[in-house]
């Protein structure tokens, strides 16, 4: 029998301390706000990037445009492609030349990027594309690196990072389960 264990690695006060460091960081680099657009990952992205476009409210007086992203057609590790789940992206400003930053709560191995870069050159012609993630737990299988990280967690292959958020689970914590025998 299976038994899962759980170890918090960061608690809703960490999320929100990492959130407004990366939130800063992104303005500081793009030099303000008026070319960026957030792309949120479906499913814990988007929230993610919500909270980063309201943070940078707070402090620069100016919202960035959030779009959710169900990257699902464009995967090439999943089989299951039901078309009545796959969310159409419409992008609310024309993406061209802008600088996107595409957000998501776990990097691991890179496929979801990848995915999420062909969906998005679907919709235009970015002029910049970055990434943001909450946690990166290393273990690339394609060569993708975040610009922007809440926290580097090493990880063994047999474990998982699980980020869990209010809007979505009721809470706020990223935790490591592992799973014994």
């Amino acid at each position: 029998m299976l038994v899962s264990d759980e170890h918090q690695i960061m608690s809703k006060s960490d999320i929100n301390r990492v959130l407004t460091r990366m939130a800063h960081q992104i303005v500081e680099r793009h030099k303000g706000v008026s070319s960026l657009v957030f792309v949120g990952l479906h499913t814990r992205g988007f929230p993610i990037a919500s909270r980063l476009s309201n943070a940078i409210l707070e402090f620069e007086g100016e919202s960035v445009p959030v779009v959710p992203l169900d990257i699902s057609l464009y995967r090439d590790d999943v089989t299951d492609r039901d078309s009545d789940r796959v969310r159409l992206t419409r992008f609310p400003v024309d993406i061209d030349g802008r600088s996107i930053v595409i957000i998501d709560d776990v990097l691991f191995t890179g496929r979801s990027v990848r995915a999420s870069l062909d969906a998005i050159a679907n919709c235009g012609r970015a002029g910049r594309t970055s990434l943001a993630v909450l946690v990166d737990r290393g273990h690339r299988e394609l060569p993708i690196r975040a610009d922007y990280v809440g926290k580097n967690v090493p990880t063994s292959r047999g474990e998982k990072v699980k980020v869990r958020l209010t809007e979505i689970d009721g809470l706020d914590e990223a935790v490591i389960v592992r799973r014994s025998k």
